[in-house]
């Protein structure tokens, strides 16, 4: 019974999982959404976003690194 019930909720938690790019980027924090999506969609070099956003450029390419890390995880990539 433990088994199936385990079973159960590994299927539920894997069905609510974003499975698109789309719903993995809507699922990020604001500001990781929008620099990934500069970055990524928009060909936009980490030196070009910090200077629009306003911050260090060090801090968008932090940013960039570990929102990689989190879509490549997440899509299974």
């Amino acid at each position: 019974m433990r088994a199936k019930v385990a079973q159960s909720h590994s299927k539920l938690r894997h069905m609510s999982e974003p499975k698109t790019l789309a719903e993995v980027l809507a699922a990020l924090p604001d500001e990781e959404r929008i620099i990934l999506v500069m970055h990524y969609l928009r060909s936009m070099p980490p030196s070009e976003i910090a200077q629009k956003l306003g911050v260090p450029e060090r801090s968008v390419s932090a940013v960039i690194a570990i929102g990689k890390a989190r879509l490549s995880k997440t899509l299974g990539l």
